[in-house]
């Protein structure tokens, strides 16, 4: 009969009308799995934002009356796994997300760019007397590195550095041409002191606070 309630009680039993995890985690998906789905509005930008925070606190409202359930504990049983199901992938995106930008600083590092960069500044002694012999890079790494298949490329990296005398950050942009890097520019600036370090400037860069001249 039209208009006839799916399942009974109409409305949803109190304790069954919670915070809906499944809802929150997968919007659209859950909506589609549940007849609900005025949850595909989850797919729209920046409405998604607040849509996921309504499936959250009404979606078992509206599970329960868009389709049809044996028992209360068949529709618990269900919204768990969805539950389940929505956590498992959340975490496996964020772990993804979070591995893949934790690798960037070992893909970084392990470049002969890279390992140009830090031999160059390692050996230097001004950059020895003001950090220290001792002069090692920070695990977080800026930068950008480009490689393609004709033999060219480019790098440029942005290297905290600390020692034994002090802290600093080294900058530097490499050209890779037929295979082989050549260093650009090179500069150290320490932590307090004005004037740079600078160790190869071959484009005649301006430097602020570097001497005339280099």
């Amino acid at each position: 009969m039209a208009g006839q309630p799916l399942n009974q009680p109409a409305e949803i039993p109190a304790e069954l009308d919670r915070w809906n995890w499944g809802a929150f985690f997968l919007n659209w998906i859950w909506g589609i799995g549940n007849s609900t789905f005025i949850a595909l509005l989850a797919l729209i930008p920046v409405v998604n934002l607040i849509m996921i925070f309504v499936l959250g606190a009404r979606g078992s409202r509206w599970a329960w009356q868009n389709r049809a359930w044996r028992d209360a504990e068949q529709f618990r049983k269900t919204q768990r796994n969805w539950a389940i199901a929505g956590l498992a992938v959340w975490v496996v995106s964020i772990g993804g997300c979070a591995t893949m930008v934790g690798s960037i600083p070992f893909v970084l590092k392990g470049s002969d760019a890279y390992r140009m960069t830090m031999d160059a500044v390692r050996t230097d002694v001004r950059v020895k007397a003001a950090i220290g012999d001792d002069l090692a890079d920070n695990f977080w790494v800026g930068g950008h590195l480009n490689v393609n298949a004709n033999g060219a490329g480019d790098a440029q990296f942005s290297i905290p550095v600390h020692g034994a005398k002090g802290k600093g950050t080294v900058y530097s942009h490499l050209v890779r041409n037929a295979g082989t890097w050549s260093t650009r520019l090179l500069v150290v600036r320490v932590d307090g002191v004005d004037a740079p370090i600078v160790l190869t400037n071959e484009d005649h860069v301006p430097i602020p606070g570097a001497a005339i001249g280099i």
